[in-house]
């Protein structure tokens, strides 16, 4: 049973600002003492996030008493594609990097698909079991990015599991694919408590289309439009903390100014959700939330989720300059291939949380941004 006192807006670690392709711990720094300032203490971290634990460290765990805060991480093993004993040391790695002797919450990062089927292989439910007992976390849960009949199983099967994280957002809340509401309900009839994760999808719903945009302004022109993302999922029953993947201080700095003291919508606002929903399943959206597992897969390093989020720019806005200039951040500044270097193996595919056809659209991507046919290999 979780008893601890936990903020409701979380910290989460998986888009850290950086200079380059280096983590900024300075500003960093400045980010998690504006989150503990105003009162919130839980930050979300994993093995898989490349320099969080060690920025975590530097920027929180060195520099605050260790009962002041919450950390939780995660098991990737499938990511590393370790199995059996080397799987297993991925938990003492993640405390190592983090500078910690054990972490409040510890999560089965992605259960789901045939990734499950890797975590029965291993036994690591049991194997976690154990390690929580050895004393080296707390509470045990894990995230999923899954149908609500699958999740539905997971939770039977696994009544041990202490809370679920779920991807929760207004765009995705009656979205076939995703099934965010659905998905949600099976997480109240099991009664656990639930970790949002994605609720601005990405950064997505933070610049929405402008009909979109245009709901929220005309009834709150001082309100962001992340704003109501944020708040859309911490007003849901049952939610224990919604996670922000704040990248700067500006954006940590608008998050705070509405979450604190947060209670509750009226009614009146979740009207005003319901609505932007309306204007929002009018466009044809990837629904891509830059996680970014489909690089870490990719035999070419073609910078996919940039890609995608380039198409979306042209999808809402119309504007092709806008479009490319997306396109080629991912080539100039994270170092990766445009969409024609794909070589259609699918990889990306059975990885991606999001379920899509990502061959199609890079495809797509080059009939539109006009970078030449694909490579025949």
């Amino acid at each position: 049973m979780i008893n601890e006192t936990i903020g409701k807006l979380g910290f989460g670690l998986m888009r850290l600002p950086k200079n380059g392709e280096v983590i900024d711990i300075e500003q960093t720094k400045q980010m998690v003492d504006l989150f503990m300032d105003a009162g919130f203490n839980y930050f979300d971290t994993a093995w898989a996030y490349e320099g969080s634990e060690e920025a975590i460290r530097k920027a929180l765990v060195e520099r605050y008493p260790r009962d002041s805060f919450y950390i939780a991480s995660k098991h990737a093993g499938w990511i590393a594609g370790k199995e059996g004993d080397e799987a297993l040391k991925l938990l003492d790695e993640s405390l190592e990097r983090a500078g910690l002797e054990y972490f409040d919450f510890y999560l089965i990062h992605n259960a789901g698909e045939w990734r499950t089927g890797y975590f029965d292989r291993n036994d690591l439910w049991n194997w976690a079991l154990k390690q929580k007992e050895a004393g080296k976390f707390k509470h045990l849960g894990f995230s999923a990015h899954t149908t609500a009949e699958e999740l539905d199983q997971l939770l039977t099967d696994h009544p041990e599991m202490e809370f679920v994280q779920l991807q929760l957002n207004y765009g995705d809340w009656e979205n076939d694919i995703v099934q965010s509401r659905r998905c949600y309900e099976v997480a109240r009839k099991h009664n656990i408590p639930i970790i949002v994760m994605e609720p601005v999808k990405g950064g997505m719903l933070a610049t929405p289309p402008q009909a979109v945009e245009k709901v929220f302004k005309d009834f709150a022109p001082e309100l962001s439009c992340a704003s109501w993302a944020v708040r859309f999922a911490a007003d849901l029953e049952g939610v224990l903390c919604v996670l922000s993947g704040m990248s700067n201080v500006e954006q940590m700095s608008d998050n705070l100014s509405y979450m604190k003291g947060f209670t509750g919508f009226t009614d009146e606002e979740r009207a005003v959700l319901a609505k932007a929903r309306e204007e929002l399943d009018k466009i044809d959206l990837i629904q891509c939330t830059s996680c970014d597992y489909c690089a870490k897969v990719c035999p070419v390093n073609v910078s996919i989720a940039r890609t995608l989020y380039a198409l979306n720019c042209y999808r809402m806005y119309g504007n092709m300059d806008l479009a490319k200039h997306q396109e080629n951040l991912g080539i100039f500044i994270y170092g990766r291939k445009f969409a024609r270097e794909c070589i259609k193996c699918g990889k990306c595919e059975e990885v991606c949380t999001q379920h899509l056809k990502i061959r199609d659209y890079l495809q797509e991507a080059v009939d539109l941004f006009g970078s030449g046919a694909q490579n025949e290999k």
